[in-house]
């Protein structure tokens, strides 16, 4: 099953943080916090501007993203997890 996000929202996969620290201290699941950066993988085809034109998004999908720790609504599909949020809600894009 495919999801295109309509107007300015966003499809975001979270990127898995490490489990274990630098000095080899594995890191239980109920004790880390989700990351708060993810993969785009698919945009909605924007906003619509005052005098009617569509405004293009600035991510683009395969785009590493940082967003708010609470942003966002969680969906599950095929039993993979996502984020749909607006692109007002992203941070910033890891380069």
């Amino acid at each position: 099953m495919q999801v295109k996000p309509l107007q300015d929202r966003v499809l975001i996969k979270r990127v898995e943080d490490e489990t274990k620290t630098a000095g080899g201290i594995i890191i239980p699941d109920n004790h880390s916090e989700k990351p708060a950066q993810g993969e785009v993988i698919a945009v909605g085809p924007g906003y619509r501007l005052d005098n009617g034109s569509v405004a293009e998004l600035a991510v683009k999908e395969g785009d590493k993203v940082l967003f708010g720790k609470y942003s966002g609504s969680e969906v599950k599909l095929e039993g993979q997890e996502y984020l749909i949020m607006k692109e007002s809600d992203i941070l910033g894009i890891l380069v």
